[in-house]
């Protein structure tokens, strides 16, 4: 008979901040028990779930939506990500074209296929447009070349090649045939997101009756002048059934924005995201992205001067998380659990999300100094897959 693989990880529990013992049995949390421990609480690392970004383009020079994805490139990619407190993702795949979009869902589908953490690691994919507003500033950065009408027949094309993987689809609710597609999607149980719309109040409402759940990096995606009373940002933010996701870099969203959709949607209805992009991790300069030249500046932005926007977050969503504690004044927990707890309540992920015996071992420790956290071990279903080196 196999003996149970049984070990125990100490430090200061993120929510009540008690010295604990976690132990694990099997890839599991099997006890959480506080402790008086040997050191003082201040020597100690929090511990807290694993992070899940549901919002990842790529990471070092892998982009999910380039023609030159490889398996091995999806692979990196995801080591890469461990290192930031991430244990799940959801990789996004945005505006291309029909073939790009079938060839990387099937690369995407392979890695899977083939590699056990991956599984573990992603829950599944997110098309995020082609589906949007082609008007200017709406759009982003997504190439206008590509962008379209919904398709079901399109889409059931993309589901396919990625072995039924997509979760997620981000559209703007104003194009023809948006009702339509996002009931169907619905019914076959893939979430449905609002973004890069130019929607009015109606058709938002209309979009929530039809099945939409999401706000994809609400206040981003949108144009930079808009009508006071009549935007896309009030009934999404006014709208009770619909969880806003947020890019909380400090650069896509300003302090008061964040404080404010905080205030309104609350700590348990929205989700700290990354956004980051291929150029994430790479070093300050010009680069192609998308097929438009861009720039990362010293403090991190990716600048798209010709579509006068974004392209992508350059910061990992750790970032993020303690940018929610450092704006809005939430604890520790909440802001954790922004990047964790809600996201996995959104998928009806029973398995992790939260530090509590029975859930996956997906756990990571931290230090958190003035709302900088710093990751230094990260555990995937209780396997070590980074730990900082002066840890």
């Amino acid at each position: 008979m196999k003996e149970k693989a049984v070990t125990s990880i100490e430090g200061i529990h993120f929510e009540t901040g008690n010295p604990v013992s976690v132990e694990i049995v099997d890839g599991l949390i099997s006890k959480i028990k506080e402790t008086a421990g040997t050191k003082s609480a201040a020597d100690k690392l929090f511990i807290a779930p694993g992070l899940i970004d549901n919002q990842i383009n790529g990471y070092g020079g892998v982009d999910y939506s380039e023609d030159s994805l490889s398996v091995e490139g999806v692979v990196n990619s995801a080591k890469s990500i461990w290192k930031h407190g991430v244990t799940t993702f959801v990789p996004t795949l945005v505006t291309s074209s029909n073939e790009t979009l079938l060839r990387n869902f099937g690369i995407l589908a392979e890695a899977l296929d083939e590699n056990e953490q991956l599984r573990e690691s992603i829950i599944g994919f997110h098309l995020e447009g082609p589906y949007i507003s082609p008007d200017e500033g709406f759009r982003g950065c997504h190439p206008v070349q590509h962008v379209r009408k919904p398709s079901l027949k399109e889409f059931d094309q993309y589901q396919k090649a990625a072995g039924g993987r997509i979760i997620l689809v981000t559209i703007a609710p104003e194009t023809d045939g948006a009702l339509e597609f996002i009931k169907v999607c619905r019914q076959n149980g893939v979430a449905i997101s609002i973004g890069h719309s130019n929607a009015s109040a109606d058709q938002i409402d209309d979009a929530v009756r039809a099945g939409a759940g999401l706000s994809t990096h609400l206040g981003n995606g949108c144009a930079n002048f808009i009508h006071r009373h009549h935007n896309p940002i009030w009934p999404q933010l006014a709208n009770d059934n619909l969880v806003s996701s947020v890019i909380a870099d400090g650069l896509h969203l300003l302090p008061d924005e964040l404080r404010v959709f905080y205030k309104v949607k609350g700590p348990d209805n929205l989700f700290v995201i990354s956004d980051i992009s291929s150029l994430s991790g790479m070093a300050p300069g010009k680069y192609t992205y998308l097929g438009s030249e861009v720039l990362l500046t010293e403090e991190g932005m990716l600048l798209n001067a010709g579509e006068n926007c974004l392209a992508g977050a350059s910061f990992p969503i750790i970032k993020g998380v303690g940018n929610m504690m450092k704006f809005t004044g939430c604890s520790l927990s909440q802001a954790i659990n922004m990047a964790s707890a809600n996201v996995a309540r959104f998928y009806n992920l029973s398995d992790r999300g939260t530090l509590t015996p029975g859930k996956r071992a997906d756990i990571i420790m931290f230090e958190n100094t003035e709302n900088q956290i710093k990751i230094k071990k990260t555990l995937l279903g209780g396997n070590l897959v980074f730990s900082s080196p002066n840890t």
